[in-house]
């Protein structure tokens, strides 16, 4: 959904210069149809499957985003009792909200009953305690899955590891029978289902394997015990390609092909949690090039864009594309450049010695794949404005998040009567 026409990158029909423009850079740039279009490929790779589709929110929860999303029949994925806010403002009712999360507190735990939402993924047993405590004191039954902890490496980055044993989520699994147990006997809780998730970003279909087959195991030996067994939530996690904006095909139909081999034949609503998958490649970051300044033996771009716009390559080191929005000529001159951002840290830095078309001073560029853990994850670190959100369509786009002024932005800060009055004394 990101081409180039008449020698400008468009986003659907929409020139990002038209964008830029508009609402100045950085700016996040969506598309509407790469969404619905990515959301389908899951819907129809599951064709025939009871099942249902619950965008993991975490991803990006842009009220817009979770309105489209909300229109074409998706459930949602909230780790938090604001998701679960944002959810409901979309239009998305309580019963298509799974919530999911290792440390809901009591007072989460008691808006998400009273939201009516489908399911807890419970994470451990002071949880189980704690939502069934509060759910005989509001008159409430919550239907729950226990989330276990399978002791699976899924082999992607250390810091969105969420399966391996010592990983803070989940049940370990050599205990989920005996808090099963405990679980079918609290008044307040309904035991529903199960829940595994055991990582994301993951390109490597093997460990979805190992998972799958543990979660097969699982549910027969469960239901031995007694246990009515009727929802699946196998997490999510599938990857993107981060170097394309590929819809990864392949990928999808091997993760399918294996719910089917191992989990299909059940009897059970089977629930997964795209996020990444959906909203990664869905959205860019338009940016501006300030300088080209030249270094001791390297020459860095520095744009306008910096880590508090985007996060994930000083977080995780991670790789994003970096394109011109001016279509260039295929000789064009490429030179090796560190891509980096105005923020006081040697960490804010979007590429390092990458092979670019030469750049220019107020040259257009786009950071691909930022349509995932990009905004939701941006802060206003040295007292940067939030990057505005727009959601294209067509050829017509809105903008779903306004850039915040800086005096917005302070006027959020509040200096206390005394220390006005201390500040008094001392002019005195």
């Amino acid at each position: 959904m990101f081409t180039y026409h008449n020698g400008e990158l468009h986003a659907e029909k929409v020139s990002l210069h038209t964008v830029a423009k508009s609402v100045g850079t950085p700016a996040y740039v969506y598309s509407a149809n790469a969404f619905v279009n990515r959301y389908r490929e899951f819907e129809t790779a599951l064709a025939g499957l009871n099942h249902m589709i619950c965008y993991a929110m975490k991803a990006n929860s842009n009220q817009a985003i979770l309105a489209l999303l909300n229109d074409i029949g998706a459930g949602f994925d909230a780790v938090s009792a604001g998701e679960i806010a944002r959810a409901l403002a979309a239009g998305a009712s309580g019963s298509k909200i799974v919530f999911s999360g290792v440390g809901k507190t009591q007072q989460e735990l008691r808006f998400a009953l009273e939201a009516g939402v489908r399911r807890f993924n419970v994470e451990s047993e002071p949880e189980l305690e704690i939502l069934n405590e509060i759910a005989i004191s509001i008159g409430r039954i919550a239907d729950v899955a226990m989330r276990v902890n399978p002791d699976i490496d899924a082999k992607t980055h250390s810091k969105i590891s969420t399966g391996k044993a010592d990983n803070k989520f989940g049940v370990p699994i050599r205990r989920i029978r005996e808090v099963y147990r405990r679980a079918a006997i609290l008044e307040g809780i309904n035991v529903v289902g199960i829940d595994m998730h055991i990582g994301s970003q993951l390109t490597d279909i093997a460990p979805y394997r190992s998972a799958f087959k543990v979660f097969r195991e699982l549910v027969q030996q469960l239901r031995k015990d007694g246990h009515y067994i009727q929802q699946l939530d196998l997490g999510g996690g599938l990857g993107i390609n981060y170097q394309s904006d590929s819809t990864n095909l392949p990928l999808l139909a091997q993760y399918t092909a294996l719910i089917r081999a191992f989990i299909s034949d059940l009897g059970c609503e089977i629930e997964i949690e795209p996020g990444r998958y959906i909203a990664g490649n869905s959205g860019c970051l338009l940016t501006e090039v300030v300088y080209v300044k030249e270094g001791d033996g390297r020459s860095f771009v520095v744009v306008d864009a910096a880590m508090n716009d985007l996060l994930r390559p000083a977080m995780y080191g991670a790789w994003h594309s970096i394109r011109h929005v001016q279509e260039l000529r295929q000789n064009c001159n490429e030179e090796r450049y560190d891509v980096v951002g105005p923020v006081c840290e040697s960490s804010d830095t979007f590429a390092v010695q990458r092979l670019i078309p030469s750049v220019s001073q107020g040259d257009l560029l786009v950071i691909e794949s930022a349509g995932a853990y990009g905004a939701v994850m941006a802060s206003e670190y040295n007292t940067r404005s939030l990057a505005p959100e727009i959601l294209v369509d067509g050829n017509q786009f809105a903008v779903v998040r306004p850039r915040p002024s800086v005096n917005e932005i302070i006027s959020r800060d509040k200096i206390p009567e005394w220390l006005w009055n201390r500040h008094s004394l001392k002019c005195q």
